[in-house]
């Protein structure tokens, strides 16, 4: 008999996929219920209340597998979960059409002041001429991020009758022709469109990626929303466009403190604002509940289930040889996706040595879901990794080489792109760990981990000197630097790890120096 335990409230109605699972039993209780007992437990569905710690963990043996009825897994502690064997899923899509839904019902209010007029006829006011709006038909929509989110809100901008750029570096031409849609740069963007809406996942590259020299490059009268995350749009920077008039209106579901408190946008009329309501609907709630209770039931059942968040559940003897090669598949996907700024058709994997010997489908998974760790708007796995490459029309191909350049094994992924391709070799060595020896035709040789800065150059005398002067002027320290060169005189790289990320600044002015060709930070 499995015992599911419902830890917190669940729509009841998405729950009924569990009832027709025979021989399972579901609990509704919280965890720390004393009428629970918690080393019986086969699986645990909750969704934010709930912090599923490794303590809980440890007091849960029996436990196979953890659902979170939505998108979000920061209450649970999903590599002490991993540990163990536990899979953890969630329900990436359920809120989909919710949040599309509410970021055009955002962008409507708007653009025509309805919650201003709203709030003006309940003071039993009638003043039509100080709300006269403005039409969406024949605007230019700048969309942020075409993900699921981003690619709903394109439709119904195209229904509405409304031309629509899009900015993502990863969005292929035939993607974009698909959806009818126009791709451009970020600057682009900023100088076409009339309304500009985010829809990108808030890490390190997207924090603040509207910010004041972006706004300077909108038109006057500009209008901006934010559906996403709290903080891709930085507020202090948009709440002084406000006051200067060059905004022409705001749209804010989210913020990057959450309440906001007393924020100074608030004190505008011309920006409205909901309290995180994009995925808030019946619809969604029950969706999240429903995908999640069909995906615990397929895991029973002995099926696959598709929206995992870590690695599927294996023996511990496999999981033990397996897991340092995992590691280094997933880095060298994140590696190759910092790298290759572009949109990619096809991801080519090699492997040789002793590494063969494993079941390297777990590993391509792997390096796809760290490939698209930020680089769309939803998790991907090693469940849904190949189904996501082939959504976006990603070839992957696996080999075996019998070439492994001198190693005991060794990893090569090359991503091709419409204008280029991409190589990043990876090995683990025992006692020293994972090990980058290749990058794009150099060898080379470092950790990949932390905070690093791939710098390729002009093999000149000086040049290191140079970029260390510069840091050192403005007080970084460089943890590591590891360098190569195809030959003397010719292109070169170095590798820098630092303590933490450098600033715009900070790049920029290593940018100045005449012998660097490019400069891309890389985030592990």
């Amino acid at each position: 008999m499995y015992q599911i335990l419902v830890a917190d409230a669940i729509n009841a109605e998405g729950l009924e996929p569990l009832l027709g699972l025979e021989e399972a039993e579901i609990i509704e209780k919280k965890t720390d219920d004393p009428e629970v007992r918690l080393e019986d437990i086969d699986a645990l569905l909750v969704r934010s209340a709930t912090k599923v710690t490794e303590a809980l963990l440890n007091q849960m043996p029996r436990l196979k597998i953890i659902a979170r009825a939505g998108v979000g897994v920061d209450n649970i502690d999903v590599p002490a979960a991993t540990k163990k064997g536990i899979i953890v899923i969630n329900a990436p899509d359920g809120n989909t059409i919710s949040t599309a839904e509410h970021t055009f019902a955002m962008m409507a209010s708007l653009m025509r002041n309805i919650p201003q007029a709203h709030s003006s006829v309940k003071n039993l006011e009638w003043k039509r001429n100080a709300f006269i709006g403005t039409e969406l038909y024949g605007k230019r929509l700048g969309i942020v991020g075409m993900g699921r989110i981003g690619s709903e809100i394109a439709k119904r901008a195209k229904v509405f009758g409304m031309n629509v750029n899009v900015f993502d570096p990863f969005l292929t031409k035939e993607r974009a022709a698909k959806l009818g849609v126009e791709s451009s740069t970020l600057d682009e963007l900023l100088g076409v469109a009339d309304i500009i809406t985010v829809h990108t996942p808030l890490t390190p590259e997207t924090k603040g990626i509207i910010n004041e020299e972006a706004l300077k490059k909108t038109k006057k009268g500009i209008y901006l929303l934010n559906c996403a995350r709290g903080g891709i749009i930085d507020e202090q920077d948009l709440a002084k466009y406000v006051a200067n008039g060059h905004v022409g209106g705001v749209a804010l579901d989210v913020f990057e403190a959450e309440p906001p408190g007393e924020h100074p946008l608030l004190k505008y009329d011309n920006v409205i604002v909901t309290p995180h309501l994009g995925a808030s609907t019946k619809e969604a709630q029950l969706n999240v509940a429903t995908q999640v209770a069909k995906e615990v039931r397929s895991f029973f059942e002995g099926k696959p289930v598709s929206s995992s968040i870590n690695l599927p559940a294996i023996s511990n003897d496999v999981y033990e040889k397996i897991q340092p090669f995992y590691q280094i598949s997933k880095q060298i996907g994140h590696i190759l996706s910092q790298c290759v700024k572009e949109g990619v058709h096809e991801l080519s994997v090699t492997y040789s040595g002793s590494v063969t010997d494993l079941e390297t489908t777990y590993l391509t998974k792997a390096m796809l879901s760290g490939f698209f760790k930020n680089r769309i708007d939803v998790n991907v796995n090693e469940v849904n990794a190949l189904l996501t490459a082939k959504e976006r029309g990603i070839t992957v191909g696996e080999k075996i080489s019998t070439d492994a350049f001198g190693y005991d094994n060794c990893i090569a992924v090359t991503a091709k792109g419409e204008e280029s391709a991409f190589t990043v070799r990876g090995t683990f060595i025992d006692h020293y760990g994972p090990r980058i020896v290749y990058l794009n035709g150099f060898n080379i040789d470092f950790l990949p981990e932390g905070n690093l800065l791939y710098i390729q150059h002009m093999d000149r005398p000086g040049v290191i000197g140079h970029v260390g002067q510069i840091l050192g002027d403005q007080g970084i320290n460089i943890a590591t630097m590891q360098v190569g060169r195809k030959k003397a005189g010719g292109e070169a790289i170095m590798v820098l790890a630092f303590d933490k990320p450098l600033s715009e600044a900070e790049l920029t002015s290593l940018e100045k120096l005449g012998e660097i060709v490019s400069i891309n930070p890389i985030i592990l």
